[in-house]
């Protein structure tokens, strides 16, 4: 038995998720719970999301330019896509931290053997 499809359902219910994610993105930056830094990616596929669920050719416009035969199927991409552009951005969050504390581990050693020196000194 097939299901009759109310493609404007699925649409409202696509661009009021979006806004959801949107509106929950940027309530995440004011109450400072997020940084700024991290959120141009999230909001840019909130954004992307948002494009797709009110332009309703658009997946298959996308389709065609890509490739694909089955549009539906080009969300998948978009959601690899952004996948990959994160982790790309925490992994180098993740590589510039563990510099930074590299450089703080020897500046702290530093510091331990200038007291100890300065210690000895006093004795």
């Amino acid at each position: 038995m097939l299901y009759d499809v109310d493609i404007n359902r699925i649409q409202y219910i696509s661009i009021i998720g979006s806004i959801l994610i949107l509106i929950m993105i940027i309530e995440l930056i004011r109450k400072k719970k997020l940084m700024e830094e991290y959120t141009i990616i999230w909001l840019l596929f909130g954004m992307i999301f948002l494009v797709f669920s009110i332009w309703r050719d658009g997946l298959e416009v996308v389709s065609r330019l890509v490739g694909i035969g089955y549009p539906p199927a080009t969300i998948f991409l978009i959601l690899i896509m952004g996948i990959f552009a994160i982790l790309i951005h925490y992994s180098l969050v993740i590589s510039k931290l563990t510099e930074r504390n590299k450089i703080l581990v020897q500046e702290i050693g530093l510091l331990k053997q200038e007291i100890e020196q300065m210690k000895e000194k006093k004795e």
